[in-house]
């Protein structure tokens, strides 16, 4: 796999989550995703940069153009050095949220995505990466 496009992102207020959209928009196109794919990348997107600056006190996110023999995706790896999450299968599941939110943040990320990892220590910080490959 090659990385053909490398951008990295601050990720400290609610502008910063906003043009992180608009880059995740802008690799969804150019890969050739269709209206609905980059719909649901770009939402994942946007709900795990939230979580970068609201509950990870802020980072950063790279944003990886990928490209393979027959297929083209994006990757985009969210690192904060935050409180860190207690229980990642807690949190993982619909409806649990520690921020009166619905509950969906990181459950519908990793649905909305073709692939997903989370690391996560207690008060060293978090990272997660969504993979969303072109058909």
């Amino acid at each position: 796999m090659l990385a053909a496009k490398t951008l990295e992102l601050p990720l400290r207020a609610q502008d910063d989550v906003v043009m992180l959209r608009h880059a995740a928009r802008k690799l969804s196109i150019e890969i050739g995703l269709n209206l609905v794919d980059q719909t649901k990348f770009v939402t994942a997107a946007s709900e795990l940069a939230r979580n970068t600056v609201v509950h990870g006190g802020g980072g950063r996110a790279t944003l990886e153009k990928l490209e393979e023999p027959n297929r083209k995706g994006i990757r985009i790896t969210f690192e904060d050095q935050g409180p860190g999450i207690r229980d990642l299968a807690q949190a993982m599941t619909d409806g649990f949220t520690s921020g009166g939110g619905l509950g969906l943040g990181l459950g519908g990320a990793k649905r909305l995505s073709s692939e997903f990892s989370i690391d996560s220590t207690v008060g060293v910080g978090t990272r997660v990466t969504i993979v969303r490959w072109s058909r």
